[in-house]
């Protein structure tokens, strides 16, 4: 199974395009055949997480896409179904997003791990071997971490991530974070990009804000649902956004 995350950059003048776009293309995306998980997402610079970090010129799409070649035990762009990509990359959604963008990235991926749901489902399908494929990536990695915040709970949260934010923007080996959200409120979430699985694990389990973030999520219960995954990032097509 692949994983693709397309990320749209935007002018001002297209805002309520792409903001039409978001709540239209679902319907069209469920007819697509070849995909099994999707979601519309905004964007921000993830600070915070609360609206205020919302960027209205930056969206993006995660879809995983269903095919075979990923059944290998060895993680690599050689197994990767150009094809089936190529076939999606040309999906009207996709060129409906392309008219009203200035800039375009592609990330392609393939899970190395996972844990937790999203949206009551598990989007990622890992190898027939996830262990030992995790072992022997040690090249760029892609991670996505996302939760359902319980309601009440909001503010709680909300005070609790600064500390976390600034030791992941400090973190060695970190190459891009940015915040991701399916609402302005309380579905929210961290795309990041890092130099490879060791960098990931040393912020994951060394950092002390974190840690203590963990342990207020258990201990406090704020999220309702949640999820982590990483993967071994292929190819990047394109150009980032900057924050």
């Amino acid at each position: 199974m692949i994983t693709l995350i397309y990320i749209w950059e935007i002018e001002r003048k297209n805002i309520f395009p792409a903001v039409w776009r978001m709540a239209t293309h679902r319907r069209a995306l469920k007819k697509v055949p070849t995909i099994s998980f999707f979601k519309l997402l905004g964007t921000g610079t993830g600070h915070t997480f609360t609206p205020r970090d919302a960027n209205p010129l930056v969206w993006a799409l995660l879809v995983t896409l269903n095919e075979d070649s990923t059944a290998e035990n060895t993680i690599d762009e050689n197994t990767i179904d150009e094809n089936t990509i190529e076939r999606f990359d040309r999906e009207n959604v996709l060129q409906s997003w392309r008219k009203i963008s200035v800039r375009e990235a592609r990330l392609t991926a393939i899970p190395l791990s996972t844990h937790g749901l999203w949206s009551k489902r598990q989007p990622f399908a890992l190898p027939s071997n996830p262990t030992e494929s995790s072992h022997a990536w040690d090249e760029k990695v892609l991670a996505i971490t996302r939760a359902r915040i319980s309601w009440l709970k909001n503010l709680a949260f909300w005070r609790a991530v600064p500390p976390v934010i600034d030791s992941l923007r400090e973190s060695d080996g970190l190459e891009l974070a940015i915040g991701i959200g399916e609402a302005p409120i309380g579905l929210q979430g961290t795309l990041s990009i890092w130099r490879d699985s060791k960098s990931v694990r040393a912020f994951a389990y060394k950092s002390s804000e974190h840690r203590s973030v963990i342990e207020r999520t258990q201990s406090e219960r704020w999220y309702s649902e949640e999820l982590f995954a990483r993967f071994a990032l292929i190819e990047v097509r394109g150009e980032l956004p900057s924050h």
